[in-house]
């Protein structure tokens, strides 16, 4: 029988939890992608729609795992307290303009017609893969959640776990809002996306000043 140690349980939990949460708002912003994502819910379907943020997920991923790959050198650096403190307070800097921006951007900027045609359920994955793509700069923005979370896998094993507990919380954002846009299709218009983009946009705002301000004072730190 296989033994399970305790000490790995926690920092399992850890890494699976975090990876979620990175996967989640790394994805909830209305991009290019999600713009793209919600047309295709609305206009042929929620599956179109999921397998969408499927693409763009897979997208993440590679740019995610670019990421990790250069965190996992730094592992050291990352868990020494000094340095972990100004990597925190650096990340919900970041975190913060990013905030700002997709609180005041207007996402309708981005919105393109869609074809008539509905396409392959492939065609539509891939294509919102090489949209994805298309945008390297997420690479800071992973960068800046993987320091906030210090989010440093080392081990093989961890980084399997990690990295598929990050795909978990986008496929779970982009199932949530497919879900959710096919729900209300009656009811949603263009001031809808506004409305979800200024709340995700509110919400990173939120939790970045309340982790910078913990991480400041040494008072708040769950992280």
């Amino acid at each position: 029988m296989f033994e399970v140690v305790p000490s790995l349980v926690p920092n399992i939990l850890d890494f699976v939890f975090k990876g979620m949460l990175i996967g989640i708002i790394a994805s909830a912003p209305m991009g290019p992608v999600g713009i793209l994502c919600v047309q295709r819910t609305l206009n042929k379907g929620r599956w179109y729609g999921f397998v969408t943020g499927i693409g763009a997920a897979a997208s993440d991923m590679l740019y995610a795992g670019i990421t990790g790959l250069g965190m996992s050198f730094i592992t050291d650096f990352v868990n020494d307290p000094t340095y972990r403190f100004y990597l925190q307070v650096i990340g919900s800097i970041v975190l913060l303009i990013f905030g700002v921006y997709t609180y005041r951007n207007d996402p309708l900027k981005n919105m393109r017609k869609t074809g008539k045609k509905k396409g392959s359920l492939w065609y539509n994955a891939w294509t919102a893969f090489l949209v994805t793509l298309s945008n390297p700069l997420i690479i800071i923005l992973f960068g800046a959640l993987f320091a906030q979370f210090a989010f440093a896998p080392s081990t093989p094993f961890d980084m399997i776990v990690s990295f598929l507990s990050v795909a978990a919380g986008a496929l779970l954002w982009w199932y949530g809002l497919t879900w959710l846009i096919d729900k209300i299709r009656s009811k949603f218009d263009n001031n809808g996306i506004r409305i979800i983009n200024q709340v995700i946009g509110a919400i990173v705002m939120l939790v970045s000043v309340i982790i910078l301000i913990g991480t400041c004072t040494n008072i708040y730190r769950i992280f």
